[in-house]
């Protein structure tokens, strides 16, 4: 018999391990170059410990670099700096850093070979203002973002227009030497561009749209972001124009792991524990309770036609889905979007039995708090009344954290040296 929460824990543990970058990296690391050398350079929740599988890779090349990432997230290297800096919200430390990295690739030959190592958290820890905007002012439009329901492809559109470095202006620096971007993806779809807002790759999106999605979510901006938005100066550099020479031509880029790797890492577990696993998207957006109810509805059909020829999965089966869900912050909980679809997911499905569930964040933290997120099953909301929790306000509140440390429910793994975003697998016994 399979222990339900244990197996859940498995699974998340077999994503994680899926899009290490010891496992992943390797295979897309370019030959040492005869004469140059190899400048590494990157950002991100993962940087470090991409940074020292480079290390190990390449014993007698002549390495130097620096690798910017979160606080907490930090593996030893030998010959790359490692600095730490804020995430989700930026600081001196990772602006910093931006402009170190800055002054690495400058003035390169062709002979060299730039490393740039990008995962999940990047956009935030290089950070770089342009123009006239300070830092303080980045980040208090961070933050409004964070709150705001926007996407992470809205979020980075706005970032790159306002950045020194991101939106392929680190591309540019680099020159003639030959650049390699190896990237950890953590944003639906696996654009490459969106990734910690594509510091290395051309920016199709535009000023204008940087506007608008300011403007929908009603983000206040100072007179200096907006004048530096509404000048010709803020617009990213684009792909090449029939006729005009592409200056990204040289460049190469790999996606190394993403969300639908770490699903079909689970998916092979589930396999051979004798369930039936199904996918059913890499790739979900949309406000996290929302899309709760939505893996609520396919629960409730499997229950309600089990047996019929026309029930959507076989039990036992195992429901996976990955993507980067948002919550609009109404209340003053610590929630965090795991945390959050969970929480509406009991709600929902109201005591359904043999069903359990996990959703975590396989960067080990779930929005701001120190849990990657937690595990529900049939019992989840009659524990929670037995102590007196209210489960339908403490999700109005955003307050998911409290409730589920409360049952202790959290699930805690501390940093997974990795980022393909979110993980969610729907046991049904």
């Amino acid at each position: 018999m399979i222990d339900p929460r244990q197996f859940l824990a498995a699974l998340f543990a077999a994503a994680t391990t899926a899009a290490q970058p010891a496992h992943c990296l390797p295979l897309f690391l370019p030959p040492a170059p005869n004469a140059g050398r190899i400048i590494v350079i990157g950002a991100g929740k993962a940087a470090a410990a991409m940074a020292r599988v480079v290390e190990l890779h390449y014993p007698h090349s002549d390495i130097s670099g620096l690798v910017v990432t979160r606080y907490g997230h930090q593996v030893p290297c030998e010959k790359i700096r490692v600095v730490q800096a804020a995430h989700p919200v930026p600081d001196q430390a990772g602006m910093q850093a931006a402009q170190e990295i800055l002054s690495l690739v400058a003035n390169l030959t062709s002979e060299d070979v730039v490393l740039c190592l990008i995962s999940g958290g990047g956009s935030a820890l290089l950070a770089l203002p342009a123009g006239d905007i300070t830092l303080a002012q980045k980040q208090e439009i961070n933050r409004a973002l964070l709150i705001s329901g926007a996407t992470i492809s809205e979020m980075n559109c706005v970032r790159k227009h306002l950045s020194a470095i991101k939106g392929g202006r680190l591309a540019l620096a680099v020159g003639p030497a030959q650049l390699h971007t190896l990237l950890i993806s953590d944003v639906p779809g696996d654009d490459p561009a969106t990734i910690a807002s594509g510091p290395t790759l051309a920016d199709a999106t535009t000023r204008q749209q940087a506007l608008a999605i300011c403007a929908k979510y009603e983000i206040a901006l100072p007179a200096t972001v907006l004048a530096w938005l509404e000048s010709e100066q803020a617009e990213t550099p684009k792909p090449s124009a029939e006729g005009v020479a592409n200056p990204f031509a040289h460049h190469h880029t790999h996606v190394i792991a993403s969300s639908q790797q770490a699903l079909q890492a689970a998916a092979r577990l589930a396999q051979q524990s004798g369930l039936h696993p199904y996918i059913l998207s890499d790739s979900v957006e949309g406000e996290a309770r929302d899309v709760a109810l939505v893996h609520a509805a396919l629960v409730q059909q499997t229950l309600r036609t089990d047996g019929n020829e026309f029930c959507p999965f076989k039990r036992p089966c195992l429901l996976l889905s990955g993507g980067e869900t948002t919550v609009t912050v109404d209340g003053q909980g610590r929630g965090g979007r795991n945390s959050e679809f969970l929480l509406a997911l009991a709600i929902a499905l109201n005591g359904a039995p043999q069903v359990f569930s996990i959703a975590c964040d396989t960067d080990g933290i779930d929005g701001s708090e120190n849990n990657a997120g937690a595990i529900c099953g049939p019992e989840t909301l009659q524990r929670a009344s037995a102590l007196g929790l209210n489960a339908s306000a403490h999700l109005a509140n955003n307050d998911a954290y409290g409730f589920f440390a409360a049952l202790g429910d959290l699930v805690i793994t501390g940093p997974s040296l990795t980022n393909v975003n979110d993980f969610r697998a729907i046991l049904i016994l």
